[in-house]
Order: structure tokens, then sequence, then C-alpha cells
């Protein structure tokens, strides 16, 4: 006998039923506290690139009708503040081979396919930088490891990072977590990160909202964009 799988509404019932629960334990522990927004944010946006924000690449991932126009409306927002917006992308030179940048990690996934200055790994137009924005290309998963992004931000006052992006498991996960470690407040924002699987994204949000940043809905952290001074950095 064939048995049924559980359809995407049926897993996401099932994950909130359980999150609520170990969210109680969590929070019977001390956990889940609030790290709360700063007074000076920036607003960073993980691999928001073609390879994976457009279909028929390897790293493509899911729920870009949300994501993209989320970003879109935060863009708006950041920009109308003159705060700094920051994004990154993966790319390699050299993908594979005895000098390849892209390390053991090629060894895991396929980084042949993230060529510097290809269109694959060029942000997506729908949520294109300005002349004045920030492209850091990245080898590694977090934005931090190998960069100059935690000094530009230091450099700017910056003490709250707003996060978009994907992969909610990788390089979104370890761009707040180094972002806690450098002293910056991490907010990720719900309806603009995500991942090739939807489960993925739900269990690594709760387990950020528990340990490592705060994860808040769009119109939240518009409502902040929206109230925070306006002034050059």
């Amino acid at each position: 006998m064939t048995r049924k799988q559980p359809t995407e509404a049926e897993v996401k019932a099932a994950l909130e039923v359980i999150f609520a629960r170990d969210s109680q334990v969590y929070q019977d522990r001390g956990f889940m506290r609030r790290i709360g927004f700063g007074k000076r944010p920036a607003l960073i946006n993980i691999d928001l690139a073609n390879a994976w924000t457009r279909e028929g690449n390897p790293f493509t991932c899911d729920g870009m009708d949300v994501i993209i126009p989320g970003v879109q409306k935060l863009l708006a927002a950041s920009r109308a503040r003159g705060i700094p917006i920051v994004y990154t992308s993966t790319a390699y030179k050299v993908p594979d081979g005895a000098n390849s940048d892209a390390g053991l990690w090629g060894k895991k996934i396929p980084t042949e396919v993230l060529l510097e200055g290809s269109p694959d790994t060029a942000i997506d137009d729908r949520i294109a930088p300005l002349p004045n924005e920030q492209v850091i290309i990245k080898k590694r998963a977090s934005a931090f490891h190998g960069t100059y992004l935690s000094s530009f931000l230091k450099a700017h006052n910056v003490d709250t990072v707003i996060v978009t992006g994907v992969t909610m498991a990788g390089c979104v996960r370890h761009t707040v977590e180094d972002a806690i470690a450098e002293g910056f407040r991490p907010i990720v924002v719900r309806e603009c990160v995500g991942d090739r699987v939807w489960g993925v994204t739900e269990w690594n949000l709760f387990d950020i909202d528990a340990k490592f940043g705060d994860v808040e809905k769009l119109d939240t952290v518009l409502d902040y964009l929206h109230r925070i001074e306006n002034e050059p950095r």
C-alpha cells in the first residue's frame, strides 16, 4: 500500500503545533528573549542573485513571489531614510581544481555554476542595487566571513542589521549568527527569507528567533524604518 505524502498545508499545520510547544519549552528555560531594534539600521540582502531567484538553476529557491515584493518595499523605505544598503552574492573565479577559491565547499555544493561576473551571480534586476549601494562578493556562507562587511557597518555606526534573502538554512543563518557575534542586532524579516525546502525555512526561523536574533514581520520592520530619523551616517 502506497503511503500518501502530506501536503504543504498539512506539514505547515503540524510544524505550527510543534513550534508552539517547543517555544514554550524555550521560554520556560529563559530563551526567546527579544534583542530589539537599535537606532542605526542597515539592510542586508543575502544572495538575491539570479542563481537563487530565477528558475532553472541548482540553487533556485522557492517563494520569490513573496520575497521579491517584500524586499522592494524594504529598499524603498531604507532609501527614503538614507540607511546603508548591502547586497551579497556568492561567486568564484576558480570554482574547482587546485587553485579553487571555493575551498572545500566545492566538494559539497555545485560551486561550478557560480562564476564571478556571470549573469547567474548578478543581483536580480527586480531589486537592483543603486550605484552607491554595496555589493559584496563572498566565498563562504556568512556575509561576514572574509569580507569587509563588519568594518563597513561599524564605520557607519550601524547597530542593527535587517536581514533578507536566501538560503535560510545556510547563508542567512550564518550571517545572523556572525552578526550577533560581531555586536549587531539581527532582525530577520519573516516574509523576505527562503530556501529550497519549505520546512527548512520554518525550522531555522524558529531556531534563530530562539537564540540568535529577532524574527519580525515585514510590516513591523517597515513601521520601524518609517519611524527612524533620516540622517547621514
